[in-house]
């Protein structure tokens, strides 16, 4: 029998990946320190690719019109390939070799949060130039993906370093928001993939009552999130999360140095 206290643990894992995955305060800043001072019995491979799952269901039907209208939307959806190739082998190569793991100390998460969080602050201070029908071209999409691959290390953000991206470059914060948020299905289905096969040969393929609720629960909230962010962004400048991330970076260092 599960216990409630396996559904709070699900619970606080699907709020943490539904609404840091999509904001520009990096999921995996928050993922690690709330998994070094608690250990999660049930965060394992299952659930991990439940909440990603989760997500990745939340962003595509939310964009359900735009993906499924692939007629009209062909060299937008295109031009998303494009920007994705630059992670696929570096983000391969970090995975095979196991450097991936040795990114994931507290000093390099609070650095990054921090420098990550100031270049958020100055390209949210570009001039709107360019718009996704007229600008979005390959060579755009091409430097999104290469500004992409800086989120591999833990607290710089996807969101947030692609969102730079697209500020940098002239894009307005919903534009780049929606960039962003495209980027995301690939970057999501792999990591979901990459989960599913790793199940799959270790031969404990499983499907329970907990992992339902990791997918239910990481939909609602990344669902939630998604809606909210680009409503919020229309109205507001990006200023509530680079605090957020300053604050957050300053906790993390120091802890690290005293």
């Amino acid at each position: 029998m599960i216990s409630y206290i396996s559904y709070i643990e699900v619970l606080i894992l699907s709020i943490t990946q539904g609404i840091t995955e999509f904001l520009p305060i990096s999921s995996s800043a928050h993922l690690i320190l709330i998994s070094k001072y608690y250990i999660f019995e049930n965060q394992n491979l299952l659930i991990d690719i439940c909440l990603h799952l989760g997500s990745l269901m939340a962003i595509v039907i939310y964009f359900r019109k735009d993906l499924f209208d692939f007629k009209n939307n062909k060299n937008f959806l295109l031009k998303i390939i494009v920007g994705t190739i630059p992670i696929i082998p570096i983000g391969y190569v970090l995975y095979q070799t196991g450097l991936i793991e040795k990114l994931r100390g507290l000093e390099l998460i609070g650095w990054m949060s921090l420098i990550f969080g100031i270049f958020l602050y100055i390209s949210d201070k570009v001039k709107v130039r360019k718009l996704i029908k007229n600008d979005f071209s390959n060579k755009s999409a091409l430097i999104f993906g290469l500004f992409q691959v800086l989120s591999l290390i833990p607290g710089v953000s996807r969101a947030g370093i692609t969102i730079s991206a697209g500020r940098i470059m002239g894009f307005s914060r919903f534009d780049s928001s929606k960039i962003s948020f495209f980027l995301a299905i690939p970057a999501l289905t792999a990591a979901s993939s990459l989960g599913i096969y790793n199940i799959y040969k270790e031969e404990s393929i499983e499907l329970n009552i907990l992992a339902i609720c990791a997918v239910l629960f990481s939909f609602v909230f990344s669902y939630i999130t998604i809606s909210i962010f680009l409503n919020f962004i229309k109205k507001f400048s990006l200023k509530i999360f680079i605090l957020y991330r300053i604050i957050l970076s300053i906790f993390i260092l120091s802890i690290v140095y005293f």
